[in-house]
């Protein structure tokens, strides 16, 4: 099999945005000092297990619901588009659950990293991209956010807030192109 840098990029890039981890360092900072730190190799770990988990249980489970990856696609390319949406224009879309006493794992693994919007990006990529570079994204991006969380003060003081901001909205640029690609590519084969 020859490795394609381009898609390895494209899918790396992909999760990225949907992560948005550079973009949750503020509300990882205000977590952090409530909960009186944050465990930031086990946080890594779980969200890992859980998007490896949706790469290559989601397809079967789908099979069960009577769906189709491109179906999925489809719908998750709105999810993406919404979620980019989000990013550039500074409007809430999806309400989280911002309960910091529920403790470390369960606010940043789930639902800040691997949150509903990175598991449809990961099985809507499935309908055009290899497992093996969703897999190598998956893995680059882990390494990525756990960097992030042991860093973030760091960062915080590096970006300041307006650099925040500007990462946050360029990366919501990028869904929304990647959202639009992921519809176009999928729609013709929907419900087939």
């Amino acid at each position: 099999m020859n490795i394609s840098i381009n898609e390895l990029i494209t899918v790396s890039f992909t999760l990225f945005a949907v992560i948005d981890i550079v973009g949750s360092v503020p509300l990882l900072i205000s977590l952090k000092e409530k909960m009186g730190g944050i465990r930031s190799f086990q946080a890594t770990l779980i969200s890992g297990a859980l998007m490896i988990l949706f790469l290559y249980a989601g397809e079967p489970f789908l099979r069960i619901l009577g769906l189709d990856i491109h179906s999925f696609a489809v719908g998750g390319s709105v999810v993406i588009f919404l979620l980019g949406l989000e990013m550039v224009l500074g409007h809430e879309i999806f309400k989280g659950d911002q309960d910091a006493k529920s403790g470390s794992l369960v606010p940043i693994a789930f639902p800040i990293i691997a949150g509903s919007g990175t598991l449809t990006t990961i099985m809507s990529l499935k309908a055009n991209f290899n497992e093996i570079y969703i897999l190598s994204g998956i893995l680059i991006n882990l390494v990525v956010v756990y960097i992030v969380l042991t860093s973030l003060k760091f960062i915080e003081r590096v970006l300041g807030p307006a650099g925040l901001m500007a990462v946050r909205k360029f990366f919501g640029v990028i869904l929304l192109a990647i959202a639009v690609k992921l519809f176009s590519s999928n729609i013709a084969k929907f419900g087939k």
